[in-house]
């Protein structure tokens, strides 16, 4: 199954629960908070909201969201940037994962029949259907989180287009993998890959810069794994603190036109998710 263009990963209930894990609080504080009744919140976490354009500000005033994004969400129809720029060719293959998609990515020379593989999915069945015919070698893996649906699929990939050394984050629990700090960097077939250490979503979360040296000055992508999302952002499974950190660095410290490729949902920029993202307010 090829999926052409992946949905958000995430509504505005989805958004609101988030939100509240990263907070703190409950449907009970929010309800106090806004006024609103706690059955309706409820009801929006189940994907059924009637908010008044009012009441999203009061939302997004109390869980301290960016309001203009939120209200897009609420409204469905989140902006998306057009993706242009990048000196490579940048394969999403999107996978069926729950009610949405989980991603990995290849990049590669255009003009070449080798690349790089970004996570690995959940399962290698699934990411051969949607595997481009004309890269048929790995030259490295990075694996942003340990989780299943983004490194199922390791083992055999690698025994179909490898041998490649794999990289991943101090803490995961990848076999044979080597770790890569905050900072570390990894130059193949053309490419520089850095690593960008985000705990948060997991005790042992990596994002990746992608760069070709030889163009210094194109735009850079940012393989976001489960931390930053396009209109949303990860859940917080290990840390509130080090996921709000994590965001904050890579939407201010990142040029503001790198590509944003994430672990589920579809592309993005940094400069789209600094003026949208409701986590970045």
């Amino acid at each position: 199954m090829v999926i052409e263009r992946a949905p958000l990963e995430d509504e505005l209930g989805d958004v609101l629960e988030k939100a509240l894990r990263l907070a703190g609080g409950d449907e009970t504080t929010l309800a106090a908070r806004t006024g609103l009744a706690e059955a309706r919140i409820r009801d929006a976490m189940d994907y059924r909201h009637d908010f008044t354009a009012e009441e999203v500000g009061r939302l997004a005033a109390a869980l301290h969201l960016n309001e203009v994004g939120l209200a897009a969400l609420a409204g469905g129809h989140y902006p998306l940037p057009k993706i242009a720029g990048l000196p490579f060719c940048l394969y999403p293959l999107r996978m069926p994962h729950g009610v949405g998609v989980v991603n990995a990515y290849l990049v590669a020379d255009c003009a070449q029949s080798h690349g790089i593989l970004f996570d690995a999915g959940a399962d290698f069945t699934q990411l051969r259907r949607v595997w481009p015919k004309n890269l048929r070698h790995l030259d490295a893996v990075f694996i942003t989180h340990a989780e299943t649906e983004h490194a199922g699929g390791l083992a055999e990939v690698l025994a179909a287009f490898g041998p490649a050394p794999v990289y991943a984050p101090t803490g995961a629990v990848i076999a044979n993998a080597r770790a890569l700090d905050e900072g570390g960097h990894v130059e193949t077939a053309g490419f520089e890959v850095r690593a960008w250490s985000t705990p948060g979503h997991a005790a042992a979360h990596n994002c990746y810069e992608v760069q070709v040296p030889r163009v210094p000055a194109a735009v850079p992508l940012l393989v976001s794994g489960d931390l930053l999302f396009a209109g949303s952002a990860g859940g917080c499974y290990f840390s509130a603190p080090l996921l709000r950190a994590g965001l904050r660095r890579l939407l201010t410290k990142l040029p503001e036109a790198t590509v944003v490729a994430p672990g589920h949902g579809p592309l993005t920029t940094i400069k789209n998710e600094r003026a949208f993202n409701p986590f970045a307010a």
